[in-house]
């Protein structure tokens, strides 16, 4: 499937079994997976559709989708040892789709050879398209993506209990968007100066992450280590280059 092709698919599957279900959900369909972590009836309606797609186009590769994870403790191992790979995110946001914010997105991710190749994120609700292709560049709604610099801005981190906390001279930390597929395009458009993220599972970071370095930023993990697509490691840093990331990574080790 070509980039294009990819894309439309997540804008379909969204309108078939998403958009039909955002601020309509039944208390029947949602789910806790663990306290304060919901899953919905899109949730794995929509991994299911673009799962056997996926799999229909390259049958050979392994597709990791959040919710399959959870089933398949073995999953996340094969994705990582695959020559060819493809993670999905259904509903990234899930609880703010359940709360009926905006702020939720579809994400695809594709690994090949332990390097990611390409990225996709539809935000439904804002009818924002971000795709990114290795060294081709990042995209929103057709048009080339240039990282702003978010000089000013605050540091944000998606873990709670760290907000409010100091990091030295930078600042303090507030919250994300609490969703990668609307954070990750926040920082790219300056509205962070820096991301902080206490995990960092491939699901939820392959699309952004591409989307910022091919736009011109930096991620790499909360210990200094370079970003690695397939480690559930400590944790990320995503930062506009690599001097800011330097100087998050050394700020936040006292929090850890």
């Amino acid at each position: 499937m070509d980039t294009d092709a990819v894309l439309r698919l997540l804008q379909d599957v969204a309108e078939k079994v998403i958009n039909p279900r955002f601020r309509k959900l039944g208390d029947d369909q949602v789910q806790e997976k663990n306290p304060g972590d919901l899953v919905t009836i899109a949730d794995h309606e929509s991994e299911e559709l673009l799962t056997r797609a996926l799999l229909e186009a390259y049958p050979d590769a392994v597709v990791l989708g959040e919710e399959a994870e959870a089933t398949d403790p073995d999953l996340l191992a094969r994705f990582a040892a695959a020559d060819h790979g493809f993670t999905v995110d259904p509903v990234d946001g899930t609880k703010n789709f359940v709360h009926g914010s905006p702020d939720h997105a579809v994400m695809v991710g594709e690994m090949r050879d332990g390097v990611v190749v390409r990225g996709w994120i539809w935000q439904p609700q804002h009818e924002a398209a971000y795709v990114a292709e290795r060294g081709a560049g990042a995209w929103l709604n057709g048009e080339r993506l240039t990282l702003t610099e978010g000089a000013g801005s605050p540091y944000r981190t998606a873990r709670r209990k760290w907000v409010g906390k100091e990091l030295g001279d930078l600042g303090t930390l507030e919250l994300t968007w609490a969703c990668c597929g609307v954070d990750y395009p926040h920082l790219v458009a300056g509205d962070s100066r820096a991301h902080v993220y206490n995990h960092s599972k491939p699901w939820d970071h392959l699309p952004g992450a591409l989307i910022l370095t091919e736009a011109g930023g930096h991620i790499g993990m909360i210990d200094g280590d370079p970003f690695d697509p397939r480690r559930l490691g400590p944790g990320l840093v995503c930062a506009p280059d690599k001097d800011v990331y330097d100087e998050v990574v050394a700020a936040v080790q006292p929090l850890r």
